[in-house]
């Protein structure tokens, strides 16, 4: 059992109005933010209307903003290939704009289980699962998601950690990761600036934030602006989780 001490807790004072609100979290002696947002909230883009990748924030919120909306929450969604193109499926608004990648690779995209986060619309509510990529076309009846993304390696299947990590792994980096929680809301969870974990402690900490499912996103170019009040300088990326009012 791993100790409560390991896991504190500290809410910061960024949400205002109907914003988002993020946590400080440290666990394993390593600083995290967090963020829980009920699936219904949040949304991925990829392309604008010219069909040309966002690939940054700030014309993320840009876009946003030509709408009537201000972006409060934004994070890169998974892994990508040159030009912003996401490595595995991409679903928006119920359309597939880019296939399932189930190809055998170097590299943590695939790193065998890899999964995809999804989101089932049903009556008032949207439901998010994260499963195994290769079960994906395997779902009957076949899954129409509102939105997914994929990328790998899972960091939980089923509340157990994904057989290739090693407790004490010397390959610690900045990364970043999404789980579902059992109150079904998405946790978006980001190493802390300056801030390094390995796999297996990157994992614990969703399990300790009560998901039995979670999905690594990316490494060290991985960013999150909660309630940003001006344009976000970023990384350049591909797929992109919004909150927006």
């Amino acid at each position: 059992m791993i100790r409560a001490a390991l896991l504190i807790f500290l809410t910061l004072g960024t949400a205002f109005g109907a914003g988002v609100t993020e946590e400080s979290i440290l666990f394993s002696g390593v600083r995290f933010r967090v963020v829980r947002v009920p699936a219904a909230r949040v949304q991925v883009v990829w392309k604008d209307e010219k069909g040309e990748p966002y690939r940054s924030f700030d014309k993320v919120q840009s876009a946003f903003s030509r709408k009537g909306q201000t972006v409060k929450f934004i994070m890169n969604a998974g892994i990508f290939e040159p030009g912003g193109i996401p490595s595995g499926l991409h679903v928006e608004n119920q359309k597939t704009l880019h296939p399932l990648n189930l190809a055998d690779a170097p590299g943590n995209f695939f790193l065998k289980p890899n999964g995809v986060l999804h989101t089932a619309s049903g009556v008032g509510q949207t439901e998010p699962a994260i499963i195994d990529a290769a079960s994906f076309p395997r779902i009957e009846p076949a899954p129409k998601p509102g939105w997914a993304i994929q990328s790998g390696p899972l960091l939980l299947i089923d509340g157990r950690r994904h057989p290739a990590f090693n407790q004490g792994s010397a390959s610690r980096l900045p990364r970043n990761g999404v789980g579902v929680d059992d109150e079904k809301r998405l946790v978006f969870a980001i190493t802390a600036k300056g801030e390094v974990v390995n796999f297996w402690n990157f994992a614990g900490l969703f399990l300790q934030l009560g998901c039995r499912n979670a999905l690594f996103l990316d490494g060290d170019i991985s960013q999150m602006a909660v309630n940003p009040t001006s344009p976000v300088d970023s990384n350049l990326f591909g797929a992109m989780f919004v909150v927006a009012e």
